[in-house]
């Protein structure tokens, strides 16, 4: 049968995939290249989808999820970002991306753009194509922490413009974009008329700055707030998040794609994230602050080698610098897994201001995150030896 014409045949593939799946076929792989906590779910949640199962709450639920663990999301908006939310404004999703998938559907026509940040998260690229509408960049560089500038912002938008999408604390680079940012971004969505797309599935991970959400500046409906629980609760597997859909006519939309998608989110992983989120949240202070003893150790590690890298004040990830011996991460990645079985996310999968980076996950084991960067510095140094031996002259 010939392919289709279908806007999901153009789906690009995404890079980390790419190196996950060459990592796990090298038994002695240190993984540094997928976002995902290394500690297990825990024991309360577990229990609260065991014993749901136990009382047989297995079947189909609400399109928009069950009404307890919708007015919990609820509670926990209003109470963290000050925006008055009501129950009927969440759209409990099967995990984050599958949020912004039926977004993008609702609110993007072929041929629409929507404006991301570059270094960019490639499953958002990967979400507008499936829709047929164009991701657009706007510049968030290094030299500024990777926070985006609001002139860099407006002046992307075209008349084909129709969401702006920010992404704070941000994956890549875990920058987290200070109030002052946010504002700017959203006056400029409201200025312009756009949907403001946020995506905080990292809201909980922070050091020492305050995550700020543009839903408490929100007067008109036009911010989508995107949650998840796969980072903040060790989640990952249970996929499990939810939208904050302030325009009613877009919750109705929504719940329809819900429905001609996947029926409703798995019924145990609601009532364990119900628990998650009235429960106690011990687990989560825990990890934040494993994540930044990490991530300080990292850091210290790679100065102490000569490497740069951009030290994030949130999320668990680390943009590290290889542009010394290449701008092509890719290759570098490659390389650095064959040779010294480390894997990374090549910085290149991440757009065009990352090409000369390579992204780590600061999630990894930290015996493990400490001796994969070794040896990615070991790499390194090897690679400027090898460019110093071939410039020496002949004689």
């Amino acid at each position: 049968m010939p392919l289709t014409q279908s806007p999901a045949t153009r789906i690009p593939r995404s890079g980390i995939r790419t190196l996950m799946e060459l990592a796990l076929r090298d038994p002695q792989a240190i993984h540094l290249e997928i976002g995902e906590p290394d500690a297990v779910t825990a024991p309360h949640i577990v229990e609260a989808a065991h014993a749901a199962a136990e009382a047989g709450r297995t079947g189909y639920t609400s399109s928009t999820g069950l009404p307890a663990l919708r007015a919990a999301f609820a509670e926990r908006v209003t109470r963290t970002r000050g925006r008055p939310t009501r129950p009927d404004e969440i759209v409990v999703t099967t995990g984050a991306m599958h949020g912004l998938a039926m977004a993008m559907a609702a609110l993007l026509a072929p041929g629409d753009e929507i404006l991301v940040p570059d270094p960019e998260f490639p499953n958002w690229r990967m979400q507008a194509v499936a829709v047929g509408a164009v991701a657009r960049t706007y510049a968030a560089h290094a030299e500024h922490g990777f926070v985006p500038r609001p002139e860099d912002v407006e002046a992307a938008i075209t008349d084909r413009t129709r969401a702006i999408l920010l992404c704070s604390p941000n994956n890549p680079t875990g920058a987290v974009y200070p109030a002052s940012t946010v504002e700017a971004i959203h006056d400029i969505a409201r200025r312009h008329d756009l949907w403001l797309f946020s995506d905080e599935c990292y809201e909980a991970i922070t050091f020492d700055v305050p995550h700020v959400s543009p839903a408490a500046l929100d007067t008109d409906g036009r911010v989508l707030t995107f949650l998840s629980l796969s980072k903040s609760y060790a989640m990952t597997g249970w996929r499990l998040g939810c939208v904050v859909v302030p325009d009613p006519r877009v919750v109705e939309v929504m719940s329809q794609i819900a429905e001609a998608s996947v029926a409703c989110p798995s019924a145990l992983s609601q009532h364990a994230g119900l628990a998650a989120l009235t429960g106690p949240q011990d687990c989560v202070c825990e990890a934040v602050e494993s994540y930044r003893e990490r991530r300080d150790a990292a850091v210290e590690l790679l100065t102490a080698r000569g490497i740069d890298c951009v030290r994030p004040d949130g999320a668990f990830y680390l943009m590290v610098d290889v542009s010394r011996v290449t701008d092509d991460s890719h290759a570098f990645a490659l390389e650095l897994l064959a040779e010294r079985h480390v894997a990374v996310a090549p910085g290149s999968t991440f757009g065009e201001a990352a090409r000369s980076m390579v992204r780590v996950s600061l999630a990894a084991e930290r015996s493990a995150l400490l001796e994969g960067l070794g040896r990615l510095a070991d790499h390194v140094d090897a690679a400027l030896a090898q460019r110093e031996v071939v410039a020496l002259p002949r004689t």
